[in-house]
């Protein structure tokens, strides 16, 4: 492809992505673009009239003595100026009202796509990049409208108008001025191909240097108990050099444009002069028509010095527009079936048949996997690291579509039920329990946003979070922080099991709710859990059989199959069992905290935990 069908194309591109702009906004504010447009012309018309009326001044005033012409002219002067004036100020507030208003949309429209978006995307994405980026390249649908606006309305209008008036003056003199004008087109297709590369660079690196900056902050801690201050240190003062550079670069590249234009202007304005005093001197034509010539001249670099720049400006915003467009561009991998149903939730009896399911294709994590969890019972599920366990929680709030299989809810297939109905139907908790900015009273509410105070004070209660918080000097309007890293990691939890019960949900997900807590806090935590899981359909995941050992059925997971399930007794009972190992290898006095364990012993009747075939 050559230079000449390469520029065509960015061309397409640029008119392109402006189209776009303008097809999603420009209904919105065509009222308030068309008084800025109106101030804007109002501001090229007074601009282009300050330079012809110096015809009238010299020749009328100075050179013909007509005095009674004063203050006509000079009357309006003052107007043109009041007009210019009136004008410039209206036209600066429109367009700044449209482009604050521009990026608070965009930046709505981001976050609401983003919410859209499944985990996946935040999976492969930094989350700290991720909002680097959108709070740089947001301003640059506002900046491209802006200029696309002023260029038009006022410089381009304004330059039009003052080579109108050089023209009527003197077109002999405006043929040769005219001559800077290839060289200047030259000058800009040139730096114009030199910043889009640079600045989509220099993006790049801001990005990663903001979301190395809120990792360090983010993780503090960790950083201080590996001493990792010399190595993060070295790192961002990496960045911040890289991205010292390329906003030099930038800088040094977009300013050439400066001094080339003011190289051509002065050459252009100096032979003008020349020529001027020749006229005057040899052939003595009054000077009026010149110095009006001159004035247009000196008047309309300014328009024609912010043309030859506005399209390297423009490449730099359209950098910053295009890799907003390439995040709303992004299409969500699940979207609900296109009849999909509410979710109606009845006993809530859960059914896994013969799932499959994997992250990476041909790699799959989970191996026909059947099971159900009995409506109002506990189901358990244990397994070593990779076993699949976390991956049926995420199945189960449909974060990922099943590669094979169904999972139901009342005989419901929940790939064709809603994903919000779903999800509103379950209480989740995580192993690492993330609170929200706002008060501890917010947080709880996150659960369900129309609870009262009463009830959300009452699932504290619940959780056995009401005494600490109350302790608090202000109580449940306490502000958490950044994710509540004020409180200790007990206290977080129950806070986050507050919001579990608030939420009034018939299923109860549980993800190793206490497999990262002390033993005091894990006791805590598994009173207020007894209380959340009583009469839910509960799915635990557990690292700890403490936790488990009163649920109604236990399933075993190994390598993504399901090779054992019955009840603790049950699978005690085998010895060669897989669930048998785990329980050896874990300390008798882990089961203490919850409760006393007997002895094992042979399940009354015979029975046996069912083994499964891997």
């Amino acid at each position: 492809m050559d230079d000449t069908e390469t520029r065509r194309v960015k061309q397409d591109e640029i008119i392109s992505l402006l189209l776009r702009i303008f097809r999603e906004n420009g209904r919105d504010y065509i009222g308030t673009y068309s008084i800025a447009v109106a101030c804007l012309l109002a501001v090229a018309a007074t601009t282009a009239f300050s330079a012809w009326i110096m015809n009238d001044v010299v020749n009328s005033i100075f050179y013909e003595r007509r005095y009674d012409l004063v203050a006509i002219i000079s009357g309006s002067i003052a107007l043109a100026f009041i007009i210019r004036g009136l004008a410039t100020y209206m036209q600066s507030v429109l367009l700044s009202k449209v482009g604050n208003n521009l990026v608070a949309r965009y930046q709505r429209r981001i976050f609401d796509h983003l919410m859209r978006l499944g985990i996946d995307f935040f999976a492969d994405t930094r989350s700290a990049e991720l909002a680097a980026r959108i709070n740089q390249n947001v301003g640059g649908i506002r900046d491209l409208l802006n200029m696309t606006i002023t260029s038009i309305a006022r410089d381009a209008i304004s330059l039009v108008a003052l080579v109108g008036v050089m023209v009527f003056q003197d077109p002999l003199l405006s043929m040769i001025v005219l001559v800077v004008g290839p060289p200047m087109i030259f000058t800009v297709n040139y730096l114009m191909r030199r910043v889009r590369a640079i600045t989509r660079e220099s993006i790049q690196y801001n990005s990663r240097l903001i979301g190395a900056l809120q990792e360090a902050t983010q993780g503090i801690a960790i950083v201080k108990a590996f001493t990792m201050e010399d190595q993060l240190r070295a790192k961002l003062s990496d960045l911040i050099s890289i991205t010292e550079q390329k906003s030099n670069k930038i800088a040094r590249v977009s300013e050439r444009m400066t001094p080339i234009s003011e190289v051509l202007a002065g050459f252009a304005i100096a032979g003008v002069i020349a020529y001027a005093g020749y006229q005057a001197s040899v052939a003595g034509e009054p000077p009026g028509a010149v110095f009006s010539f001159i004035a247009a001249l000196l008047l309309a670099y300014d328009p024609a010095r912010r043309l030859a720049r506005v399209q390297v400006n423009l490449e730099r915003s359209l950098v910053n527009a295009r890799m907003i467009y390439e995040i709303l561009d992004v299409e969500p991998l699940q979207r609900d079936a296109p009849n999909a149903v509410e979710l109606t939730v009845g006993a809530g009896d859960i059914r896994f048949d013969e799932v499959v399911f994997g992250y990476a294709p041909g790699q799959p994590v989970l191996n026909g996997i059947s099971f159900t969890a009995a409506a109002g019972k506990t189901t358990a599920i244990v397994g070593t690291s990779g076993a699949g366990k976390s991956t049926i929680i995420a199945l189960m709030q449909r974060f990922y579509d099943v590669w094979a299989g169904t999972i139901s809810v009342d005989g419901q297939d929940i790939a064709q039920v809603t994903k919000q109905s779903l999800r509103r139907s379950i209480a989740y908790v995580s192993q690492q329990p993330y609170l929200f900015e706002g008060t501890i009273r917010d947080n709880i509410r996150y659960g369900r946003p129309d609870a009262t105070d009463a009830e959300v004070e009452e699932a504290a209660r619940l959780a056995q979070a009401d005494d600490f918080v109350r302790a608090l000097p202000r109580g449940y309007e306490t502000p958490v922080g950044e994710n509540g890293m004020t409180f200790s990691g007990g206290q977080r939890q129950r806070l986050s099991i507050a919001r579990a019960i608030v939420r009034q949900a018939p299923i109860l997900l549980l993800d190793e709710a206490t497999s990262a807590l002390d033993n005091e806090s894990e006791a805590k935590v598994q009173k207020a859990l007894e209380t959340v899981m009583e009469g839910r359909t509960t799915i635990v995941i557990a690292h700890r059989l403490s936790t488990v050992v009163n649920a109604d059925r236990i399933l075993v997971m190994e390598a993504g199959h399901l090779i054992e399930e019955g009840t603790h007794e049950e699978l005690l009972a085998d010895p060669h069992g897989v669930y048998h190992r785990f329980y050896q290898m874990q300390s008798r006095a882990n089961f203490d905290i919850v409760r006393d364990i007997p002895e094992p012993a042979p399940a009354r009747d015979g029975r046996r935990g069912r083994r499964r075939k891997a």
